[in-house]
């Protein structure tokens, strides 16, 4: 799967949902919200126990999906109910597919816990992230403007300094059990023996994800994976990192670039750290390599964040469709993004007790491979951030 990009925004639903969530064009007087308040209420105390966040998010952010899916969840023709004969609303619909997203839990716990069968957890998720893929994809677009591009690099440069950065890429593994005896399953086998599908993620510092590209197998290195995808070939046109240049003397300019680790090449638009060889003699080189990764550290955050709210894609997904995997890693980084849109609390304690591994077991490979111009250009940098340390 490639990035997405060049998806036009759609307009926020102007219908109101009742305590049944179901639409109505009336105006949301106090009733429907009490009954909404009331529904989240019951929702808390059915899962675990649970008085807040049941499904990781609040009350506003969980409306909002609402909203997005409605049309899709009411009008198609299937229709669901619970055990007991009851109807499934479209509260009670977002919510086993949430459930499903965040917990990771099995179908049969999921459908034991709300009084459903398995084959129903399935579907009910499958039909929201089938709509999410359309409805949601304005949450995951690549900056449109260059007033949201230049409010990107100021607050990137304010983290350690670096001039002119648009983003941080890295890339995560997701890990699958395949039995052995599938025909395919050696495709999808890494270098560190399990079966899994790569996501990379481009990141800005509100740790929002900009670009993403998954569906690779696991076995294929970061380097591979970032030079097949589109954002690089937009890069090598002069299509995407294309804006203003900076020049702070008469022989360094600086253009727009983004930041990886040491398992990137090191491209004219992508700065990676030096290599430890580089390092022994320079104590600049040593600092730059220390603001660099204090820097790029948001998209390890990013990920780790995604991996534990959206636990269904960090452990290991049993006989899950290739096909489908690609498509609910993309809604999981759509409910990541739509959080931080909606300026919903988030808490990171698991992210400090994590160490921001989010692909643990996994060893950092590393890519040699240098471009002259981002040779030049990563001397540049140098130069501008070691005149900043001893200005």
């Amino acid at each position: 799967m490639g990035p997405v990009r060049g998806i036009r925004k759609r307009r926020k639903t102007e219908k109101s949902l009742d305590n049944n969530g179901s639409g109505s064009g009336s105006g949301s007087g106090s009733s429907e919200k009490e009954g909404v308040v009331d529904w989240w209420d019951e929702l808390s105390k059915k899962i675990n126990g649970l008085q807040k966040s049941p499904l990781k998010i609040s009350r506003k952010t969980f409306e909002y999906i609402c909203s997005l899916v409605k049309d899709d969840i009411t009008t198609k023709s299937a229709h669901f109910s619970f055990s007991s004969g009851k109807p499934m609303s479209l509260f009670d619909q977002v919510a086993v597919a949430l459930r499903r997203l965040g917990s990771g839990d099995s179908l049969v716990t999921i459908a034991e816990s709300f009084g459903l069968s398995h084959s129903t957890v399935s579907q009910v998720t499958w039909r929201f992230v089938e709509s999410m893929e359309e409805r949601g994809l304005h949450h995951l677009q690549w900056p449109s403007t260059q007033e949201e591009m230049n409010a990107i690099k100021t607050k990137f440069e304010k983290i350690h300094g670096f001039p002119n950065c648009c983003g941080a890429v890295d890339a995560t593994h997701i890990t699958m059990c395949l039995p052995g005896t599938e025909y395919s399953s050696n495709v999808w086998l890494d270098y560190k023996n399990n079966h899994s599908m790569v996501l990379q993620a481009i990141v800005d510092p509100d740790m929002k994800f900009r670009d993403i590209v998954t569906g690779w197998p696991g076995k294929m290195e970061d380097w591979s994976i970032f030079s097949c995808s589109n954002f690089n070939k937009l890069c090598d046109k002069g299509e995407r990192l294309d804006g203003k240049v900076l020049k702070f003397s008469e022989e360094s300019e600086i253009r727009e670039y983004i930041i990886g680790d040491s398992g990137y090449p090191l491209l004219p638009y992508l700065i990676v750290p030096y290599e430890e060889k580089e390092l022994l003699k320079s104590e600049a080189k040593t600092q730059f390599n220390k603001l660099h990764l204090e820097t790029r550290m948001v998209a390890q955050r990013a990920l780790t964040r995604l991996k534990e709210t959206w636990r269904i894609i960090r452990g290991n997904m049993w006989r899950p469709d290739k096909h489908r995997l690609p498509r609910i890693i993309l809604v999981c980084c759509l409910l990541h993004n739509i959080v931080i849109d909606m300026q919903d609390e988030v808490k990171d304690e698991l992210l400090c007790l994590y160490h921001h591994n989010h692909d643990s077991g996994y060893n950092q490979l590393v890519c040699e491979d240098a471009d002259e111009k981002g040779v030049a250009l990563r001397e540049s940098l140098l130069s501008y951030l070691n005149g900043r340390l001893h200005s």
